[in-house]
């Protein structure tokens, strides 16, 4: 059986190079021609499986949240759960971060997005929060989430801590110190994650059903 002439291009194949394209070049770069060239295909060829760059951000953002492991959510310990579900969250984002930019804005209406905001939504509510403050903390959660996965608060110091020493001796002293941490000043992203985190925790614990 001779091999076909073009590769097989699919809906998922087409998403997955769209946000291979979109992480090595940036979204300005992410055009309809730049990913058919990438796919060696024409570009009608796309057109059958995605309708506009419109429908092709929806299938990148469909691929994505497969990655998103909503299994943490059934936690009967809802702290761990909801916290092993953020950083899952996270990890997913960190691999993606120009998309974050495209999406930040845009309309939620993909099914398995709208399923994993349901899912912690229900979440939420079944340990005692009231549909308005599940949003309130839903939307928190992406704030955190997203937030800490674009933003880089650790690479706009560039000077040796002691380098900001005299004009600015507080910034010094806790970048000093957040060196000596155990994973010294790379790891401060993360640790700063996990701070937001924490606090977002405790002012759910002070607001759930009591005993829940």
């Amino acid at each position: 059986m001779g091999r076909p002439s073009q590769p097989l291009l699919s809906r998922e194949s087409i998403a997955r190079t769209a946000l291979e394209l979109l992480e090595e070049t940036g979204p300005q770069a992410l055009t309809m021609r730049a990913l058919a060239q990438r796919l060696g295909v024409r570009g009608a060829s796309l057109y059958h499986h995605v309708a506009s760059k419109d429908d092709l951000l929806d299938a990148a953002l469909e691929r994505i949240n497969e990655e998103i492991d909503l299994t943490p959510l059934d936690d009967p310990r809802w702290r761990e759960g909801i916290a092993a579900y953020a950083r899952g969250y996270r990890r997913v984002y960190l691999r993606y971060p120009h998309m974050i930019a495209l999406v930040a804005r845009r309309r939620v209406e993909a099914d398995k997005a709208l399923r994993g905001y349901d899912t912690l939504l229900a979440a939420l509510t079944r340990i005692g929060c009231t549909p308005a403050k599940a949003a309130e903390v839903a939307a928190a959660l992406d704030y955190l989430v997203l937030g800490s996965a674009l933003e880089t608060f650790t690479a706009g110091f560039t000077r040796p801590p002691d380098g900001y020493r005299p004009a600015y001796p507080s910034l010094a002293a806790a970048l000093e110190d957040a060196a000596a941490a155990p994973s010294g000043l790379p790891g401060l992203d993360d640790r700063g994650f996990e701070a937001g985190l924490a606090l977002l925790l405790d002012g759910l614990a002070a607001v759930v059903t009591p005993g829940r």
